[in-house]
């Protein structure tokens, strides 16, 4: 990487060419079974992605700085590749407490390139998640997010959450983001609010249970039962008591 003329391209470039050599067609192929939608792979394991990340990371950082590797993987966010996404984002994750507005942003406006429930996690959980963690007024955007038409941008105002949520922070936000989102049928949603409460449960469990108990007979059957997964049996089974009540909102 060294040279005047290396652009943050010709290193994303780079780094597909190796996700492409180093890929497995058998696994690539397995992937595809988590996903609903057509994905595009090349049947690496997180952990080896991970791996990978790291050691870009520390190269780019060394020879280029922190602004230069922002552009890699910008670059690599925008392909449509699997690993390359999930790459940008592990490239990035260890240095969001020295990010600012303008990177939060910029990572926002990376939810109009989801494509998959993998692409979304990485980058909302390991990326906006723990921005709203330093930043708390950057919640609000998680009821704009909330309103949207697009799936992905609903999943990630439950999402973006989590972080906070495990450290017993945003109850209000939550309370008030179920209420939008409660009557949302995209089961993509239902999946990523039913896990925001459930942490919350994990978290902050005696004003979460009695928000639960609040809510259930309003609630569509996923969003609870996911909710209610890490419960005591006597706490779970009082809560989805009513759940033939609830079951024609599922």
């Amino acid at each position: 990487m060294q040279g005047s003329r290396v652009t943050p391209k010709n290193i994303a470039d780079h780094i597909r060419r190796v996700l492409k050599d180093g890929g497995s067609a058998p696994h690539a192929e397995e992937v595809q079974r988590f996903f609903k939608e057509e994905v595009q792979s090349r049947g690496w394991y997180t952990a080896e992605v991970r791996k990978l990340a790291v050691r870009f990371r520390r190269s780019i950082l060394r020879e280029r700085g922190q602004d230069f590797l922002l552009e890699v993987a910008d670059d690599l966010f925008s392909g449509n590749i699997n690993e390359e996404r999930s790459l940008a984002v592990y490239l990035l994750q260890p240095l969001t407490a020295n990010f600012g507005q303008s990177e939060f942003r910029r990572f926002e406006g990376w939810l109009a390139r989801i494509s998959n429930w993998s692409d979304h996690d990485a980058l909302v959980y390991y990326l906006l998640g723990p921005m709203l963690v330093t930043r708390p007024e950057r919640a609000a955007h998680v009821f704009r997010w909330a309103k949207s038409k697009d799936r992905w941008h609903r999943r990630a105002a439950c999402v973006a959450l989590i972080q906070g949520a495990r450290q017993k922070m945003f109850f209000v936000e939550l309370m008030r983001l179920t209420e939008i989102l409660l009557a949302d049928r995209d089961d993509m949603v239902q999946k990523g609010l039913g896990w925001l409460l459930r942490e919350t449960v994990k978290f902050n469990a005696r004003p979460a249970v009695r928000y639960l108990l609040k809510i259930r007979n309003r609630s569509p059957r996923l969003v609870l039962r996911t909710a209610c997964e890490t419960l005591p049996d006597k706490a779970r089974k009082a809560i989805l008591a009513n759940e033939a009540v609830v079951r024609g909102n599922s």
